[in-house]
């Protein structure tokens, strides 16, 4: 097999079981040197224990310090931090309804995927300036566009598209790259009675229509998604940055960047606004 990464340091954010443990495994392969991140310190040392050049490093990287330390240790133990993955979380269930959401629920979702990402993304950006290369591979859901309901995994996921599209321009003139994956993929957060009960009432509530939801019910192992993710941390992706893809078994795709579709247009220095009667005409 090839070793494309040989050489190189990686950090994964959420390594040590499902997709972030199959990202983790496929990079290894291919050569990197792989710190893997997950909150239970036992669960991380046995994920690392099964991986070549991987070693284990607890925490929960939404807290500063240990997003830091984090990136830190990927530099002492392998001398760089050339690959950054972003695959913690927690599920959103019917909890988060914003019927029902509590502010603690909401902050807690927040953390789990916008600030975590955040911070390792904050720690890791000025390392990988430095040495004039990098690649940033965070990790977004379907779900941020509202088709799953809830309130702080869809904000949290659109959170996060948001602030790797922000880093992928900031960062394209130093050489680092930042691009986005929204994985399908059957884990312990997509399994169970619970996730199987919410799923089939956001089908009964028109939310989901019946191919998401076989899709969501019925979705591939793990390894389906992590070889999307080695491409983007190699170079056959050296002129990847800014974008949103999906990996979801078999299908890979990507998302269109939004761009304003104009609905009507008046030269502000020799027209009046817009009346309301007139927007009401021209928006239906």
């Amino acid at each position: 097999m090839s070793r494309p990464l040989t050489g190189r340091g990686a950090v994964v954010v959420g390594g040590t079981r499902g997709i972030g443990l199959a990202v983790a495994q496929l990079l290894a392969e291919q050569g990197a040197g792989v710190v893997l991140n997950g909150r239970d310190p036992d669960t991380a040392k046995l994920a690392a224990a099964a991986i070549p050049r991987a070693l284990a490093h607890a925490g929960s990287p939404s807290d500063p310090e240990v997003a830091d330390a984090l990136i830190d240790r990927c530099i002492n133990e392998f001398g760089r931090i050339d690959i950054l993955v972003n695959c913690a979380g927690t599920p959103g269930l019917a909890g988060e309804s914003i019927l029902t959401v509590t502010s603690k629920l909401f902050h807690d979702l927040i953390d789990a995927h916008l600030v975590t990402t955040f911070e390792t993304c904050r720690a890791a950006a000025p390392k990988m300036v430095e040495q004039g290369s990098g690649s940033i591979i965070n990790t977004s859901s379907f779900a941020y566009r509202g088709d799953y309901g809830g309130t702080g995994y869809p904000a949290g996921k659109g959170g996060v598209n948001g602030l790797t599209l922000a880093i992928a321009a900031e960062l394209k003139e130093h050489g680092v790259r930042a691009n986005v994956v929204c994985p399908g993929a059957k884990t312990r957060l997509s399994t169970g009675s619970e996730y199987e009960t919410h799923i089939a009432e956001l089908n009964r509530r028109g939310l989901l229509d019946d191919g998401s939801t076989q899709a969501a019910l019925d979705a591939p192992p793990a390894e389906y998604a992590a070889p999307t993710y080695a491409y983007l941390a190699g170079d056959l992706a050296k002129d990847v940055t800014g974008q949103i893809f999906i990996a979801a078994g078999g299908f890979v795709g990507r998302f269109d960047r939004q761009t304003p579709a104009i609905i009507g247009y008046r030269d502000h220095s020799d027209a009046p606004p817009w009346t309301v009667e007139e927007l009401g005409d021209l928006i239906r």
